[in-house]
């Protein structure tokens, strides 16, 4: 009697050809695996947060957030760090589209926010700065999508977004303590050859980390500015 065929018959065993030499920074293994070490994600930050006197060391803290109650549904970050002056940040990286990921962010933050208050009479309710920085290997066009809402993109090349709170009327920074910070993947298209900061060499990296196959030899003649996101 032949042997029944099953799927697992016409599986392919991997060969080093499937794989590339780095690490893909894309996957939610590779991203933790890479940031989780404390120098990589300094000098990361350093470079996309415009801290005064920068971040000089920092602490990874729990990533689970729970709600107000058992039923609540518990935010779980990517990762989370407190920098030594009290700063607190969430790095997130986002490989699939979501139609309300902007309202995920505001529900992480505000279980971050709700953390930090303290019982008794005695607290003044001041809060440290918190920082929301969103790693997304699609757009905000995109994600909108499959609500049937197509929006156009004003300048195609802006793949940065920093939102803060401000003042409608003049415009002026009305809260500084918050700071959201989006990444746009897709819309960074600029060439080896072109990056010319240190945070561009960053997302190009993120990006395409998993498609070169000598890092240290692609970099090592290029020089770049230590021009951090403004």
């Amino acid at each position: 009697m032949a042997k029944k065929e099953t799927l697992r018959t016409h599986k392919k065993a991997l060969t080093a050809n499937d794989l590339g030499v780095y690490i893909n920074l894309l996957t939610d293994f590779g991203f933790k695996r890479v940031f989780g070490i404390k120098e990589v994600l300094i000098k990361f930050l350093n470079t996309v947060l415009d801290i005064e006197g920068g971040i000089k060391d920092l602490r990874y803290g729990n990533p689970e957030k729970l709600g107000f109650s058992q039923y609540d549904r518990k935010a779980v970050y990517d990762l989370y760090c407190i920098t030594g002056k009290n700063e607190h940040i969430i790095v997130e990286i986002q490989s699939a589209s979501q139609v309300y990921f902007k309202d995920r962010t505001l529900l992480y933050v505000s279980r971050l926010i709700n953390a930090q208050s303290e019982k008794g009479k005695d607290w003044n309710f001041e809060l440290p700065k918190v920082y929301s920085v969103n790693i997304l290997d699609f757009t905000f066009e995109e994600a909108l999508l499959p609500l049937g809402i197509k929006i156009k993109r004003t300048d195609e090349n802006k793949y940065v977004s920093k939102v803060q709170l401000i003042d409608c009327d003049t415009r002026e920074l009305f809260y500084d303590k918050l700071t959201f910070v989006y990444i746009e993947l897709p819309c960074f298209t600029k060439e080896l050859k072109d990056l010319k900061t240190f945070f561009e060499q960053w997302i190009y990296i993120i990006k395409h980390l998993h498609e070169l196959t000598n890092c240290r030899k692609t970099f090592a003649k290029m020089k770049f500015s230590n021009n951090s996101l403004k």
